[in-house]
């Protein structure tokens, strides 16, 4: 279902998860552990050895994305033999190649090893140029160790950089997040992303939430860093093509534009998800559940789940909505055989009265108003077919 009706899907892109991390930030939710005292070196054999019998040789993968946890808390060793892995094992040459990197990780050394293997795009997880707040949810890095990772990124080479910022975070004011925006925006990098904060289950925020301990901006404060995030982006010239994301013409992230896009990826690494041959599957997240089917020649998948047409359509649209261009009415009639009219009307007609969406020939979109609303207007796709 993600080509067009019989033809072949080709898996383009992989995702490769690296659960472990120095120090636990307090709105983190993914599959994460404290470095220390981990089986790290078995972990990479590991995940070398779900590479090699999960992904098809005979594919040719355009975008690979390496995330955590901290990618960068493994020494230049480790990283070089993740990097061999990935050249040895999956069929990638002269794509995009991500490593997600904290502020202050990335030595000389580090950084060599990564250039050396082909890695051509790093993404800063950066959150806040505001040292008080950095503290505040967790995080160890200063602002000044921004500057200092970027320099030394750019010293090696590195010209496709991005960072992560996250607004309506405890005590923030609009006032801190656009001082945040000018610094991160006077960095003149190729791609930003800023995300608002969500209090997820099983974190530090949503311990102390629940305690009345955690004290956030409101919904109109966090709509108004929005309009920021959008206005100060647009003046300094950096396209918005997707909800959260921002780029300079040419530098926007192939990577997510594969999930965006509802086409298919590989999820390598201890609690990863992937989506193959209309399938979303998801690894065990411990590390010794991941470890021990693999060591035994199986893989450590713990759930798959056969995605429905129903369920493609609304992934189409409420993923495709994510961008700035919308969803195309002539790829969603050759993955599916129908008209995105004829399943979804009334929907679209309902929400473009509302003035949340726009609707051409060939597209539907998001308005402007429709990004602030994007919630209220994904869920009207949902259970109507």
């Amino acid at each position: 279902m993600n080509a067009p009706k019989g033809g072949i899907i080709l898996v383009k892109s992989a995702y490769i998860h690296i659960p472990f991390c120095e120090h636990i930030c307090h709105y983190c939710d993914f599959n994460k552990v404290f470095l220390e005292g981990q089986p790290v070196n078995e972990y990479l054999i590991s995940l070398g050895q779900e590479m090699k019998h999960r992904v098809s040789a005979s594919e040719k993968l355009d975008t690979i994305f390496v995330g955590g946890g901290t990618p960068t808390s493994l020494d230049a060793s480790q990283l070089d033999t993740l990097c061999e892995s990935i050249t040895t094992h999956l069929p990638f040459e002269n794509g995009e190649f991500t490593f997600e990197a904290n502020p202050g990780d990335l030595t000389q050394d580090k950084l060599r090893v990564l250039k050396d293997h082909g890695v051509n795009r790093l993404s800063f997880g950066v959150q806040s140029f505001n040292d008080d707040l950095l503290k505040g949810i967790g995080r160890t890095h200063k602002s000044k160790d921004v500057y200092t990772s970027v320099e030394n990124a750019q010293k090696v080479g590195f010209s496709n950089i991005s960072i992560d910022l996250i607004y309506s975070l405890p005590r923030q004011t609009e006032e801190d997040f656009q001082d945040t925006l000018t610094k991160a925006l006077d960095l003149d990098l190729p791609h930003y992303s800023a995300y608002s904060l969500i209090v997820e289950p099983k974190t530090v925020f949503y311990n102390l939430m629940r305690k009345g301990k955690l004290s956030l901006p409101s919904q109109d404060q966090e709509a108004a860093m929005y309009e920021i995030l959008i206005e100060t982006m647009e003046k300094y010239g950096i396209n918005q093509y997707e909800i959260s994301n921002f780029a300079k013409p040419g530098f926007e992230s192939k990577h997510n534009l594969v999930y965006w896009d509802n086409n298919e990826y590989y999820g390598l690494g201890a609690g990863a998800h992937g989506y193959i041959n209309g399938v979303r599957y998801s690894n065990y997240g411990p590390l010794k559940k991941y470890m021990d089917p693999i060591s035994e020649g199986s893989l450590p998948t713990i759930q798959e789940h056969g995605v429905t047409k129903a369920e493609m359509m609304e992934e189409e649209m409420f993923l495709g909505l994510r961008k700035v261009e919308g969803v195309s009415k002539t790829t969603f009639q050759q993955k599916f055989g129908s008209s995105i009219e004829s399943v979804f009307g009334p929907s679209i007609e309902e929400m473009e009265k509302r003035g949340l969406l726009s609707v051409n020939e060939e597209r539907i979109a998001l308005t402007k108003q429709g990004r602030f609303l994007g919630n209220e207007v994904f869920q009207s796709f949902l259970g109507v077919i």
